[in-house]
């Protein structure tokens, strides 16, 4: 008899995690605060992401393949992540000499934890902890070249009429330009979601990024507009773009990518 009232309390639980909603990571630059469900696996592939930088000196193009993000549903409100740039290329072209310097190289690996603390299926107001770690596996100008770490409190708000307001503060121990030693860096992000159809939500962000590094203190600030698609409930498509709306952010970026829920 025991065990029959265990089973049954459990029941509840067991169907919130089943008939919970797929909440991918991507697209954009907010983080949501939704977990994946227990027993669920996530994968989140960037399929590509080119990024520009302009400078009075120089041109950067970067571009990114395979951005890979895997989340693994561990209890009802709590997920590890583990990620992988799988390869990057990087071309710097000098203006006044003309001169190019190219790159290939796989990016950094990731370990993370998300713990939600309200509202694990993102509904409502939902609010989450994320601690993580990067590790060295890549070099530069893809790769950072020594450990950093971070943490983040993603926050979503259902204003009903398919909109949600969300918000991500942001607060890392990043790598120095130099590929040596940390320095403080902070950031926040503010997103308002729209419910185009029952299939489809667009996001539009604005983020701004402090960064100690000692080579020079920078204030990043950004836009951007991302649009998903949901197709039966565990793939999404999604493309977005984001652009620098100061000197020191990046001038362009636009990607697209994948995600699946096994």
């Amino acid at each position: 008899m025991k065990r029959l009232a265990a089973a049954l309390l459990l029941l509840p639980g067991a169907a919130y995690a089943e008939d919970r909603d797929y909440c991918p990571a991507r697209p954009g630059l907010d983080t949501p605060p939704c977990t994946i469900a227990p027993g669920h696996v996530s994968v989140e592939v960037g399929l590509a992401d080119w990024t520009r930088a302009d400078t009075a000196e120089s041109r950067t193009d970067t571009i990114l393949i395979g951005d890979i993000l895997v989340r693994v549903g561990l209890t009802d409100s709590i997920e590890a992540e583990v990620g992988l740039t799988s390869f990057g290329h990087s071309r710097t072209r000098d203006k006044s000499s003309g001169g190019v310097e190219s790159a290939d190289r796989a990016g950094d690996a990731l370990l993370g934890l998300k713990a939600n603390l309200h509202h694990p299926d993102g509904s409502g107001f939902s609010v989450a902890v994320e601690p993580f770690v990067t590790i060295p596996v890549g070099r530069a100008p893809i790769g950072a070249g020594d450990w950093g770490a971070g943490v983040m409190v993603p926050l979503s708000v259902d204003l009903g009429r398919k909109l949600s307001l969300q918000f991500t503060p942001e607060a890392d121990a990043a790598v120095n330009q130099d590929g040596v030693g940390r320095h403080f860096a902070v950031s926040g992000t503010v997103g308002l979601g729209v419910g185009i159809s029952d299939t489809v939500n667009g996001t539009i962000e604005f983020q701004e990024l402090r960064d100690e590094d000692p080579s020079g203190r920078t204030t990043q600030s950004l836009a951007s507009v991302s649009v998903a698609w949901m197709r039966r409930g565990d793939w999404q498509l999604d493309i977005g773009t984001a652009v620098g709306l100061n000197r020191d952010a990046p001038d362009a970026e636009l990607y697209a990518g994948v995600s699946h829920r096994f």
